[in-house]
């Protein structure tokens, strides 16, 4: 895509996708939890044996930060951190069996919240649209890959 300062389709994309993290964001309000929360306990539920330095590889974050949003899931309960059996220095996360209840309750309250936000699109065009952001997510994800110099085999396997 030839990029120009006056695009439009460019000015157009920007105001969307700012508009759609800003208000995505207010999730908190419709599941109770806050957006990392939710996306550290999702991707807890999802892969096993989670460390610090994983997660913030994955999420793109200070360890100092990880370190921090994972203390908060310990002090409610959400996850626990399990020593490594093979490496007495290190540690894993695992989410709890309450943190796999918010989690539930949480993607409930949302997939009923899309479910009356796309309640009058097509099913063609629901499908278009998830096929669509998928797309966007992988072209970020490659990005980000390249940034931090990865190549794209380690990433997609990173991110299976």
């Amino acid at each position: 895509m030839d990029v120009k300062k006056d695009d439009k389709n460019l000015e157009a994309l920007n105001n969307e996708l700012m508009t759609l993290i800003r208000r995505s964001s207010l999730d908190k309000k419709h599941g109770g939890l806050d957006r990392s929360t939710y996306t550290l306990l999702y991707h807890l539920a999802h892969h096993e044996k989670v460390g610090v330095k994983a997660l913030a590889e994955e999420f793109g974050l200070d360890t100092s930060t990880i370190s921090r949003q994972t203390s908060v899931l310990e002090a409610k309960g959400y996850a626990v951190r399990v020593p490594d059996p093979m490496d007495g220095r290190s540690s894993y996360f695992e989410i709890t069996l309450l943190g796999t209840r918010k989690l539930e309750e949480a993607r409930n309250i949302r997939l009923e919240r899309y479910g009356e936000i796309f309640a009058d699109w097509s099913p063609e065009d629901c499908h278009t649209f998830s096929r669509l952001l998928a797309r966007l997510n992988r072209k970020l994800a490659q990005r980000s890959a390249e940034a931090k110099g990865l190549t794209e085999e380690a990433e997609a396997g990173r991110l299976n």
